[in-house]
Order: structure tokens, then C-alpha cells, then sequence
């Protein structure tokens, strides 16, 4: 099995103002849901992950930590998903993971633009959506993208 990459942007988020800190911003409970619906769908495709890391960002955080939920796997903190996230970094963890599935969890626009620099595909990535790339050396083939209402139907919501 090739290496594969899956990415998840976080649930929706309390609205950004310029007097909060853009870091400690929760989920909303739509948010919440969106993040369990992704991790029951993972599972119910019966896809098994292996390694899974977050954003520190509190809403990458928490989705990370209830998608895992369903999945069987506790979620490492990854600084570098925090913001500036790129092919290299992809790269790296997956070089260091094998043939394995590995679920990065974290924000645009760094996911969409991650998904075009390994793939060449540009997508919409919404909030709560799951993106899967089979990596290849350097490059990447898009093998899937569900966003929130299709992973809500897998999940059985």
C-alpha cells in the first residue's frame, strides 16, 4: 500500500474578531458535530489511521480529538499545522510514517493549497471536509473529497 495522506479541516469555529486571539477559537456545536461525523465516516468506510496530527489551534484541536473518537487513535499536536504548512512538511511526515494513513488535521489555506502542490487538483475544502491523497515519491493522486454533508450521510446522520 502506498503511503496515504488525509487531510481534515477543522469544524466550524466561533467568528474571528480582531480583539480575540485567533488561536483559542472553539467550535461551535455545529462545529463539534461536523468533527464526529468525520471521524465516524473514516471509520465506517473502514479506513484505519494510524497516526493522527493537529493543528495546537483550539478548534483543529478539538476536531481532531472527536473525529479520534470514532477512529481508535489519540491525535499528536504538530506545531507546523498551526499555519504555513506545506508539501515539504506533507512530505516529511509521510516519509516518516511508511505505508501508512496518516491524518493531518488542521486549516485553510494551507490544506487547499496542499491538496494542489501534491495533486495538481484544486478543490474547496469547507469546514469539517476530508480530503484523501495517496502519495507517490513527491506527487500525490486525489483519490477522494467529502465535505461535511457527505461525510454526515456516511457517518449516518
Amino acid at each position: 500500500m502506498a503511503p496515504q495522506l488525509w487531510l481534515l479541516r477543522h469544524g466550524e469555529a466561533e467568528p474571528h474578531d480582531a480583539r480575540s486571539d485567533d488561536a483559542a477559537r472553539r467550535l461551535t456545536a455545529r462545529g463539534e458535530e461536523q468533527a464526529r461525523a468525520a471521524g465516524r465516516a473514516l471509520a465506517a468506510l473502514e479506513l484505519p489511521i494510524h497516526l493522527v496530527f493537529a493543528s495546537p489551534k483550539v478548534r483543529a484541536w478539538d476536531t481532531a480529538a472527536l473525529a479520534c473518537e470514532a477512529l481508535g487513535v489519540e491525535p499528536v499536536e504538530h506545531r507546523p499545522l498551526a499555519g504555513g504548512f506545506t508539501r515539504e512538511d506533507a512530505l516529511e511526515l509521510v516519509a516518516a510514517d511508511g505505508d501508512r494513513r496518516t491524518l493531518l488535521v488542521g486549516h485553510n489555506p494551507d490544506f487547499e493549497q496542499l491538496v494542489y502542490d501534491l495533486t495538481g487538483a484544486r478543490v474547496e475544502l469547507r469546514k469539517g471536509a476530508v480530503a484523501g491523497i495517496r502519495v507517490r515519491g513527491s506527487q500525490g493522486e486525489l483519490m477522494t473529497l467529502l465535505q461535511p454533508r457527505e461525510l454526515a450521510r456516511l457517518a449516518g446522520g
